[in-house]
Formats: structure tokens, C-alpha cells, sequence
């Protein structure tokens, strides 16, 4: 999985959840220096990286992780020796000492000889301490494989930004930034823009529709697998490299070369409410929700209302395309709205012992039927909701398969540096105790857009959702 620094959204997501059983809570390491707890407070300047909070890290990963108290910790301190090894070497300065200890599975022991090793080789490059605890690190949580842990530092904003500014190339497109971000296995070629947003894309003049052939002089896709490439597309301040994109615009068959500049642009900040909403065919109420944040489900039934008022409606086609993270309370809320007396989740230890979601029914029925809009960047809470939609029989998923990144609700855990570590304490399972992470919800109606239908500013997800409400 590619190591990026995750979100700081992501990292502070706080959700109530079971705790995985022995070793307890702060309790799994040897020192007060490994005890994590949830964040409280305003943080503090962040320190850099040492030893000390990679140790910290460890122990606190397998008092607190969803499957921490079966992991094989070997597993963990292999992956961040590799990724300290492979740092000298990128540096030129391998050292006869980095080698790995042996490793017996006992998780105390097994630290205190990593760390011995991990010490001899920082004493000889003072100079690397900073960067080779920051790649040990990140490499020890990737290994977790789950894109629900992150550990969350260095998080750098322009100075010039303002509130609801954008960085970056200033494109959409089909594969969107978290799927670029290490989840690319079910990208499907072609890759196209789907929207020009501001800043270098659209001074450029590229459109919705223009097929990307190449990044950085590198094919995004190979024999129908998706490339690292496509990562360029997502820049994140303060990289600042140039992208450089050979494009098709099937339109007119123009073939051109374009160089863009990553930088802050300003977007439409109308797009940025979380829940818009509007008549469709004077009987349907639309509604987006971008993020199921604070009050967003109360927000999406206030809209209903108003829609509602004064005329009969013949269903909600709810859009959650590209709503990628949020909060469960939320998603069981708004869900309540459709249906009571069930439950929309589980999450589970991993010794099996599971907690149910259950609906809230104190929420008003709005008794409509109901269409939801679904694709890839459909992750997490979207997920969640889209599985009870599924299961329940609420209504039908129109569109692609959402993103399979629902492993549990993220607890944050501060560490004695001021970074955020962050990972599900339970597993997630769809009301049918199915498991959702890493495949997804599967459409109703398969309905993708095309590079044509995005040219053409064709919806046909939307189109298809809105025929089978007046069949």
C-alpha cells in the first residue's frame, strides 16, 4: 500500500467502539512512554520524531488495534526496518549494522532488540535521524494494511491560503485522489477529467471528457492495470513538482501535450456545502451529501421537507458519489429515516463479540421510495449506509461498486510527539454480517459514466435512478 500522510479530517474522526480484548488499553507497553490516549485539548507544537514515539506507536497498535492482541508484531517491525534500510540506501549510505535482528515473537523482547539495532544505525547518520524515524514509522503502520490506520504529521498549509481554497492541479477525474492514494486494484481504463475545477486545469483549458494518455511521460494504465502514475494527478502541498499530461479529446480527435503547475486556486464554494438538494421532473427530490459530518442527516430530512411542501413526491434519489468519510451517527440516522426496528451494523472484536447499529426510531419514516447514487469514492460511512440500503431492501444502489474502505470507525490516539496515530478498535460487518472492506458494495444497476456522457455533461447514473422512480 503507497504511504501518504492521511488526512487530518480522517485522523479525528472519534467513533465509540468495542475494544479488542487483552492486552488492555495503555497498558501493553513497559514504559509511561508507550501509554496512548484520544487526543484532548488543543495539541501542542509538534516534536520531531524519535525512537521513543516509534515505540510508543508499537505498543499502542497492539493494545488498541482491531486484531492487535493476535497480531504477529514481527510483522510490524519487519516492514519498518525494511523501510528504514531501503532509506539509507536511497541515500547512498548503507551501513554493515543494518541488519535485522532476530525475532522470536515475543512482542517486549522482539521491541528491545529492534530498537538496539535501530539505535547502532542512527548513532553513525545523526544527519538521517529525522527522516529515517519518520519512514519507520509510517512503513510499521501501513503494515497494518488497512486504510482506516494512518498516522497523521507534518501536515503544512500555504500561507497563502484562504478558507475553501483548493491545491493541486485543479482537475477531477474518474479515478479520484483516494483511490489514486493506494487503493487503485479496481480502477478501470480509460482514465479521464470529469470536471476542471479551477487553477492550472482550467487555464488550460482542459474539459470534462479529455482522456489522459500519459503522466509524467508513464501510461496510467498497463495491460488494464492501473499505474502509481496516477497519483500525480493529486498533489498535496507543499509538492510542487510540475505534472506534465499527454491528453485526447475524442470530440474533435485533438491530441496535445499540457504541463501543469500544482498550486491553490479558489472553487466554487456552493459546491462545497455538504447537502444540496433540488426538484427533479417536479416529483423527485435530489439530494447530494458530500459528508456524513454533524447534523448532516438532519440536514438532508430538513431538505426532503422542503421539497415536499405543497406538492406529492415520488421518491429521493439520494447522490453519496465521491462522500468518502464521515460520522456512523450519521449514517444511522438518516438510514432511520427509512426504516425502524433494524439494525444497519455490527462491529465486532476480533474474537467475534459484536455490537449492533441499531436504528433510532424516534426519527420520523419519510415513507418515499428511495434511489442512492453510488461509485468508487462511495468509502466509509457511505459505505455503511449504502450496505443497509442494500441488505434492508430500503431501496436500489444505482451506479459502480463503492470503494471497500470501511474496516471500522477510526479512534485517534495522541502521541508524545503531537502526531495523530489512528485505527478501528472493531471490524465492520453489514447488517448481513457481511464484510464490506476491500470489495465494496455491489450496484443494483451498474451504471458507469463514460468519457462521452462526461463530455456531453450526460449523468446517466442520475438518468437511470429517475426512471425506475416512475416505472
Amino acid at each position: 500500500m503507497t504511504v501518504r500522510i492521511a488526512a487530518a479530517g480522517l485522523a479525528l474522526l472519534l467513533a465509540a467502539a468495542c475494544t479488542a480484548p487483552a492486552p488492555p488499553r495503555g497498558k501493553a507497553g513497559t514504559t509511561a512512554g508507550t501509554v496512548c490516549a484520544p487526543p484532548q485539548g488543543a495539541p501542542e507544537a509538534e516534536t520531531p520524531t524519535t525512537i521513543d514515539v516509534i515505540e510508543q506507536a508499537y505498543f499502542c497498535i497492539l493494545g488498541n488495534y482491531y486484531s492487535g492482541a493476535t497480531l504477529d508484531a514481527r510483522s510490524l517491525l519487519t516492514a519498518g526496518f525494511t523501510a528504514l534500510t531501503h532509506e539509507l540506501n536511497r541515500d547512498g549510505r548503507d551501513l554493515p549494522e543494518a541488519a535485522m535482528p532476530a525475532l522470536t515473537g515475543d512482542r517486549k523482547a522482539d521491541w528491545a532488540a529492534f530498537k538496539l539495532a535501530y539505535q547502532k544505525i542512527i548513532d553513525q547518520v545523526p544527519d538521517l535521524r529525522d527522516r529515517l524515524a519518520v519512514v519507520t514509522l509510517e512503513a510499521i503502520v501501513a503494515a497494518l494494511g488497512d486504510d482506516r490506520a494512518g498516522w497523521t504529521h507534518d501536515v503544512k498549509q500555504s500561507p497563502d491560503y484562504y478558507d475553501g481554497d483548493g491545491y493541486g492541479l485543479g482537475l477531477a477525474a474518474n479515478i479520484d485522489a483516494s483511490q489514486a492514494d493506494g487503493n487503485l486494484g479496481a480502477a478501470v481504463p480509460p482514465l479521464f477529467i470529469t470536471a476542471a475545477l479551477g487553477g492550472a486545469a482550467r487555464a488550460a483549458g482542459l474539459r470534462p471528457g479529455d482522456i489522459i494518455q500519459s503522466i509524467n511521460e508513464s501510461a496510467p494504465f498497463i495491460d488494464g492495470e492501473a499505474t502509481p502514475a496516477i497519483a500525480a494527478l493529486y498533489p498535496r502541498y507543499p509538492e510542487a513538482r510540475p505534472v506534465r499530461l499527454r491528453l485526447l479529446r475524442q470530440s474533435t480527435g485533438r491530441r496535445w501535450s499540457v504541463t501543469l503547475q500544482p498550486g491553490l486556486y479558489q472553487r466554487d464554494l456552493s459546491a462545497l456545502r455538504v447537502v444540496r438538494s433540488k426538484l427533479l421532473t417536479d416529483d423527485i427530490a435530489y439530494v447530494r451529501v458530500t459528508e456524513f459530518v454533524p447534523d448532516s442527516a438532519d440536514r438532508v430530512l430538513r431538505a426532503i421537507s422542503s421539497l415536499r411542501r405543497g406538492r406529492t413526491l415520488s421518491g429521493v434519489v439520494l447522490d453519496l458519489r465521491g462522500n468518502s468519510d464521515g460520522n456512523p451517527v450519521e449514517t444511522t440516522r438518516l438510514l432511520s429515516a427509512f426504516i425502524h426496528g433494524k439494525v444497519t451494523a455490527y462491529h465486532c472484536t476480533v474474537a467475534g463479540t459484536c455490537a449492533a447499529s441499531r436504528t433510532d426510531d424516534t426519527v420520523e419514516l419519510v415513507n418515499l421510495p428511495l434511489m442512492v447514487l453510488i461509485d468508487r469514492g462511495c468509502a466509509s460511512a457511505c459505505e455503511h449506509f449504502s450496505s443497509a440500503v442494500k441488505d434492508l431492501r430500503l431501496g436500489r444502489l444505482v451506479g459502480t461498486r463503492t470503494a471497500g474502505v470501511i474496516s471500522g470507525p477510526a479512534q485517534a490516539y495522541r502521541l508524545r510527539n503531537n502526531t495523530l496515530l489512528s485505527f478501528p478498535a472493531t471490524h465492520h460487518l453489514g447488517p448481513s454480517r457481511e464484510v464490506i472492506d476491500r470489495i465494496g458494495v455491489p450496484p443494483d444497476h451498474y451504471v458507469p459514466l463514460s468519457p462521452e456522457d462526461a463530455a456531453a455533461e450526460r449523468d446517466p447514473a442520475l438518468a437511470k435512478a429517475l426512471a425506475l422512480l416512475h416505472q
